[in-house]
């Protein structure tokens, strides 16, 4: 039982973590959108006006994204504060959350790719 209390307690570390980066990623997505719209008003060529409809395109996917990833880290919380102990480790606690850990690993990738061309995009116009 102690190495199931150790497990769950390094789990509910994880997913806080996870939800802090989250949040912040969804409040840096509004940043983006605020420079998007700030931008817009200096652009007079249609291929960077179009470049700009799709980074707000994404970012709107994006911020869903972090919202169903949020509503993941919840439920997963509230899996772990009614565990059942008797319940082996090896089981369902264990497989859940490699699937989530490898859904925030291509969510964060996905992320740092957006922020990275958004960047780029802002050297193009600016």
């Amino acid at each position: 039982m102690h190495s199931k209390v150790m497990y769950l307690s390094d789990l509910k570390f994880n997913i806080e973590t996870w939800k802090r980066e989250l949040r912040f990623h969804f409040n840096e997505m509004d940043t983006f959108q605020e420079k998007l719209e700030e931008v817009v008003e200096r652009i007079d060529d249609p291929i960077a006006l179009k470049k700009l409809e799709v980074f707000q395109n994404r970012i709107m996917i994006e911020k869903d994204a972090i919202s169903k990833l949020l509503h993941r880290c919840r439920n997963k919380l509230a899996n772990i504060n009614n565990v059942d102990f008797n319940e082996n480790i090896d089981g369902r606690l264990q497989n859940e959350q490699h699937t989530l850990r490898e859904d925030m690993r291509t969510y964060i990738k996905l992320h740092y790719d957006l922020k990275e061309e958004m960047m780029d995009y802002f050297l193009e116009v600016l």
